[in-house]
């Protein structure tokens, strides 16, 4: 049986940038290597655009840190063209890993879905044109992003959906595009058997975990800021689900966002 600090997980979408961690952040991310993590992308692109920059200075500042730069698609109507050049360059940054996070949330709503899909569609162009993967945010949009990411994907895109909490339908046909699926805390909760039932007829070599930190805590921290150390409870729920052993799914995670990410 393997130590926690020899797991080698990885949490593969997390916002540690934020004001949410200013004062402890040393101690989470000791907090994250004593509970297995290896590595922790730090994504960009929630909130506004200065979550990008601060998250590819943090990952300059450890070799356990990784970032994504992008847009959410709740600020969708706010991106003008000066930033999309801004965050062109810092897709060339050497630690940023990723184009994200971006997508479509037709639940909220927060920007036009016309301006959502348009942004979406940019970001799908600027991924294939720096040769970077796609952190995806979608609610309540399977079809619509499923069909741009295949048509204006036009084949070559790669990348995660990311905090899955659609059915198993919809995950079959982001894997049929080439696509990982990564879950969350939710997957936790007691009242997510459907999701737990996806992640139990997913194959194990396209799935990925998360924390989403600061949100979506998984239980027994529900209600409370999330961290990446609890994406261990994540890994426990998906190989208890399984069947199969923790360092099972710590490896096959593990190795799956290594290959996505090419970290």
């Amino acid at each position: 049986m393997l130590s926690a600090k020899s797991l080698g997980l990885i949490d593969s979408h997390a916002h540690i940038q934020g004001k949410e961690f200013a004062q402890d952040l040393s101690a989470v991310i000791e907090r994250a290597q004593q509970a297995g993590l290896e590595k922790i992308i730090v994504v960009g692109g929630v909130g506004d655009l200065s979550s990008n920059q601060a998250a590819v200075e943090l990952a300059g500042s450890s070799s356990m840190l990784y970032a994504t730069v992008g847009m959410h698609p709740h600020d969708a109507k706010e991106v003008q063209e000066k930033d999309l050049l801004f965050l062109e360059e810092l897709m060339r940054r050497p630690r940023v890993v990723a184009v994200g996070e971006t997508g479509l949330d037709f639940y909220y709503d927060h920007s036009p879905r016309e301006l959502q899909v348009k942004m979406f569609n940019r970001f799908i162009q600027m991924a294939l044109a720096a040769r970077l993967p796609l952190v995806v945010h979608n609610r309540q949009a399977d079809r619509e992003a499923a069909e741009l990411l295949r048509y204006e994907g036009k084949g070559e895109i790669r990348g995660v959906i990311h905090c899955f909490t659609s059915d198993y339908e919809a995950a079959r046909e982001f894997l049929d595009l080439g696509l990982y699926i990564s879950f969350s805390g939710i997957v936790t909760f007691k009242n997510a058997e459907s999701l737990r039932e996806v992640v139990r007829r997913l194959p194990l070599d396209r799935i990925l975990v998360e924390t989403d930190s600061p949100y979506l805590a998984p239980v027994p921290h529900r209600g409370k800021r999330n961290e990446p150390a609890f994406v261990r409870f994540v890994a426990e729920t998906v190989a208890q689900v399984k069947g199969i052993a923790l360092e099972e799914v710590a490896e096959a995670t593990s190795r799956n966002a290594q290959e996505l990410f090419a970290i």
